[in-house]
């Protein structure tokens, strides 16, 4: 499973596909294509082109939150946040061979997460991020650090998780040192998609 996922940002349609567009030319082969608070036929069309235009450069596409629009489109999976559909209706929707993702903030969902269970986690914010509103409690690293610490303690393995919320280049050393499997980054990848490759490189 790829380690870096960019999640996809812009306030309109056009802005959305160059910005992902721009990402899959410098490189990135996982898109979650995420788009909040707009009308369902917009994002409907967003995540067809988003679709395509990943299958022509053999990336990973999910979708945000959408699970009916996953299946429609043929997408690779669904990422789901916590107050969203359950993981058992996404899967029954889906089939066994889509990627399935959930957000989780605590320890508590992190269990809840390995038990459902998901393919991935999408654990977070590191930080304020500016890019996801109602953002649940800050993390910082500590809180990655006790997390892992904790399904240690517990003889748990430690699943696929995926840091998000403010993440830049920097963090990426500490955070696999911490034992976090991999990066969910938008605003950096959005504003600099060259620095695409530095991560790559980062993340080993």
């Amino acid at each position: 499973m790829e380690k870096l996922q960019y999640i996809s940002q812009g306030l309109a349609k056009p802005e959305q596909e160059l910005n992902i567009q721009k990402a899959l030319d410098n490189g990135i082969k996982w898109v979650q294509v995420r788009w909040k608070n707009v009308d369902e036929r917009e994002f409907f069309q967003l995540c067809e082109i988003s679709k395509k235009l990943c299958t022509e450069y053999q990336a990973v596409c999910i979708i945000n939150d959408h699970v009916n629009i996953a299946k429609n489109i043929d997408a690779d999976g669904v990422h789901l946040g916590l107050k969203d559909v359950s993981l058992e209706i996404a899967r029954h929707v889906l089939g066994k061979n889509k990627i399935i993702g959930g957000t989780a903030n605590t320890i508590a969902d992190v269990l809840q997460r390995i038990n459902e269970p998901c393919d991935y986690i999408g654990l977070g914010p590191l930080r304020f991020t500016s890019t996801k509103e109602k953002l649940s409690p800050i993390l910082g690293f500590e809180g990655y650090r006790n997390i892992i610490e904790s399904l240690k303690e517990k003889s748990i393995a430690i699943p696929k998780i995926y840091a998000i919320g403010g993440i830049v280049l920097q963090d990426i050393k500490l955070l696999q040192q911490i034992g976090i499997y991999g990066a969910a980054v938008s605003g950096e990848i959005t504003s600099r998609p060259a620095v695409i490759s530095e991560f790559k490189k980062a993340m080993i």
